[in-house]
C-alpha cells in the first residue's frame, strides 16, 4: 500500500528582506533554448519552457519512490510531450500536478493529467479557470499552504500573497532547497527574441504592488535554486534582483503621477529601458490605474 497525504496549512508569516541590485541583464549569454528535460538536482528535473505562445511555462519533476510529482502542464498539446520526457528518466508514473496559476500556458494540459492524477491549486486560481470557462480546473485547492507526500518525500504548495494573479503558488521542495515560483518570477527572452516582462493580470487579481510582498517572502525560504515561470533556473540572488526592479518600476511610476503625468503620457515617459523590460501599451495603462489609485 502507498501512504499518500495531503496536508493542508494555515497562517504564514513573513517579514520584509533588503532589496538587491537592479540586474542590468536578463538572458544568459549563449543559451541555447532546448525543451530538453535536464536534471537540477537529485530527483528534481525541469523541462524547459521559455514563452507563453510556443514552449509553454517551465515544467519541475519530482521523482520519488512512489510515483511523480510535476509542477504546471503547459499548453493542451504538451502532456503527451511531458508525460514522455518523464518516462525518460524515471518509471514512475506521473501522480500529482501541482498547478502555479491559472494561465493556459501553464494549465493546459490538465485535462490528460487530470484523468489520472490529482491536480492542486490554490482556490483562486481555480476559480480563476472556472470563471474563464477553462477544461479540467482542480478538484483540490487550498487557502495558505498545501503538501504532497508521496514515497518518503514532502512538497509543499504556498500561496504566499498577491502579484501575477490572486492565485499565485510557489513550490517549495524544501529538502533540495529549490523552488519553483510560476510566474512570480520570469527571466530572459521569448523564443523569439523578445525579452520578457512581467505581467500583473489584473483580470485575475494580479497587483504591482503586493507582488513585492509576496516576493519577499519567496525570498525567506531557503532555497538556492528557482524555477521562474519562463526562461533559466535562477539563483536566489537573481530572484532578489527581479524583486527589486518591481521596486523600481513601482517607485518610477508613482513618481510620475505624483508630479502630475496623466494616463495618456504615463506609458512615454515611464523608463523601462535599463530595466530590460520593454512592456507594451496594454500592460502600461492597467499599471497606472493601480497606482493612481494609492495615491
Amino acid at each position: 500500500m502507498r501512504h499518500v497525504r495531503v496536508l493542508v496549512a494555515f497562517g504564514l508569516t513573513a517579514a520584509a528582506l533588503a532589496a538587491g541590485p537592479i540586474a542590468a541583464r536578463q538572458q544568459r549569454q549563449g543559451e541555447p533554448f532546448s525543451t530538453a528535460i535536464t536534471k537540477l538536482k537529485d530527483g528534481l528535473y525541469v523541462i524547459p519552457g521559455y514563452d507563453g505562445a510556443v514552449t509553454g511555462g517551465n515544467v519541475a519533476v519530482r521523482v520519488t519512490s512512489e510515483g511523480v510529482i510535476i509542477v504546471d502542464d503547459r499548453f493542451p498539446p504538451s502532456s503527451a510531450e511531458i508525460a514522455g520526457k518523464v518516462k525518460s528518466v524515471t518509471p514512475q508514473p506521473i501522480k500529482y500536478v501541482l498547478s502555479t496559476h491559472n494561465h493556459g500556458d501553464h494549465t493546459g494540459g490538465h485535462p490528460e493529467f487530470i484523468k489520472t492524477a490529482e491536480i492542486i491549486a490554490h482556490r483562486n486560481a481555480r476559480e480563476n479557470m472556472v470563471r474563464g470557462k477553462q477544461a479540467a480546473p482542480p478538484r483540490i485547492v487550498f487557502s495558505d499552504q498545501a503538501s504532497v507526500f508521496l514515497g518518503g518525500v514532502e512538497v509543499e504548495a504556498r500561496h504566499l500573497g498577491r502579484g501575477h494573479t490572486n492565485g499565485d503558488s510557489v513550490i517549495y521542495f524544501r529538502d533540495l532547497r529549490a523552488v519553483h515560483t510560476g510566474d512570480l518570477v520570469v527571466w530572459g527572452r521569448r523564443t523569439d527574441g523578445s525579452l520578457l516582462t512581467p505581467f500583473m493580470d489584473y483580470g485575475n487579481g494580479g497587483s504591482l504592488s503586493e507582488w513585492i510582498g509576496t516576493l519577499d517572502k519567496v525570498l525567506q525560504l531557503d532555497f538556492d535554486s528557482a524555477i521562474p515561470g519562463h526562461g533559466p533556473v535562477l539563483s536566489k540572488d537573481e530572484v532578489r534582483s527581479f524583486r527589486q526592479k518591481l521596486v523600481t518600476l513601482r517607485q518610477r511610476g508613482a513618481d510620475l503621477i505624483t508630479s502630475g503625468v496623466g494616463r495618456n503620457d504615463f506609458m512615454a515617459k515611464l523608463r523601462t529601458d535599463d530595466l530590460n523590460w520593454p512592456f507594451p501599451k496594454e500592460r502600461i495603462e492597467p499599471l497606472y490605474d493601480e497606482l493612481a489609485s494609492k495615491r
